[in-house]
């Protein structure tokens, strides 16, 4: 009878952590919790794994991080903010840094960058940069701004870079 009774508080112990008290209640929050799961994972954050040293040192390779994709819906990305562009459909990414807004000039001049002629303090940047880019065609168009990764230590012809058009700008990074 003893041994009955000290298995039935067992079985009561593990229902009670498997499905709550009240299985009712429990329903009720797993099915509100996937709601509010897949409205918040299909339109608020995406999350998105880096593929690729581009963006060494802030981020590492197959690092996870979230999107906000309501970031830019009533505001302009800014210089500084780490964006997603939209390269192929939402699984093809590219996480960059924007560092020119629509209208501006940009060029690289031993590895710094220059906006308008006037050198960009970034101090995000760590290590060693040796690119020049003349501005050429380099002028932003008003629908444009320019990203680029933080490594700059990687070749310039082996980074993607460039002009971003910014309804393919679908979020910032938060983490």
């Amino acid at each position: 009878m003893q041994n009955e009774s000290v298995h039935q508080e067992k079985h009561s112990w593990l229902r009670t952590i498997a499905i709550g008290r009240n299985p009712k209640v429990t329903l009720i929050r797993v099915a509100v919790l996937v709601v509010v799961c897949t409205i918040l994972f299909k339109y608020v954050l995406l999350p998105v794994r880096v593929d690729g040293p581009s963006m060494l040192p802030t981020y590492k390779d197959n690092s996870v991080n979230l999107i906000n994709r309501l970031a830019y819906r009533n505001a302009d990305p800014q210089r500084g903010d780490i964006v997603a562009v939209r390269y192929s459909g939402t699984s093809m990414m590219l996480m960059k840094r924007v560092v020119a807004l629509p209208g501006e000039t940009i060029e690289f001049v031993n590895g710094r960058v220059l906006i308008d002629g006037r050198y960009l303090e970034e101090p995000y940047l760590k290590n060693p940069c040796d690119w020049n880019v003349k501005p050429n065609h380099s002028t932003m168009r008003a629908d444009e701004y320019y990203v680029v990764g933080d490594n700059r230590s990687m070749p310039y012809q082996l980074h993607d870079k460039g002009g971003a058009k910014r309804e393919r700008i679908l979020g910032k990074v938060m983490l």
